[in-house]
């Protein structure tokens, strides 16, 4: 009598059977208009940047598509930067670093520089990190060309109060903590 193969368990057939591993031939991308945010606080200044409710878009790539656009949308981010650093850098030399005042540093835009003073078609985008603070200026800039006409002052405010209370935080217990004074023990938190 020949001899059989040993018996499998039809549960360890059914583990082989299955795969492991994640696949992806798709990125879908949900576009978003540009809003007034409340939701943020900037480092500095107000009208934080949101989105609206409900996307006014959607667009489907395939993953080569998707790294393509990536990498187009990752220049042009670049290209801005860069230009706005060489801005920077004529604004400083024509005020000598600051130290007078400069009629034509003062109306010197944007459009003042040159895109053949910056050669981002050479760079490595991928060496560089693209979510940037933005200024009080661009993001307003940013909001009114979306569409937002009226910015909410008042969150200039609040973000100002949002900011001063996140320096201002522990109690002032020194040493030792009484927690009878103690601002900390009194919220149910451990002595700061």
């Amino acid at each position: 009598a020949g001899s059989r193969p040993p018996a499998t368990s039809i549960l360890k057939r059914q583990k082989q059977l299955r795969r492991k591993n994640v696949r992806f031939d798709q990125v879908t991308v949900y576009y978003f208009a540009r809003r007034q945010g409340f939701t943020s606080v900037p480092s500095q200044g107000g009208s934080s940047l949101g989105m609206a409710p409900r996307h006014n878009s959607v667009r489907r790539y395939t993953l080569c598509e998707f790294a393509q656009e990536q990498e187009v949308n990752h220049r042009e981010i670049l290209r801005e930067h860069l230009k706005e650093e060489k801005l920077h850098a004529k604004k400083m030399k024509l005020t000598k670093n600051g130290t007078v005042e400069s009629e034509e540093a003062d109306g010197l835009t944007l459009e003042d520089v040159s895109d053949d003073d910056i050669d981002v078609e050479n760079m490595e985008v991928d060496d560089y990190f693209f979510l940037q603070p933005l200024p009080t200026k661009r993001r307003r800039a940013l909001l009114r060309a979306s569409g937002v006409h009226r910015i909410d002052a008042e969150e200039k405010q609040e973000l100002r109060a949002i900011r001063l209370s996140r320096e201002e935080c522990g109690c002032d217990c020194r040493l030792y903590c009484d927690p009878e004074a103690c601002a900390c023990s009194q919220a149910g938190i451990k002595c700061q």
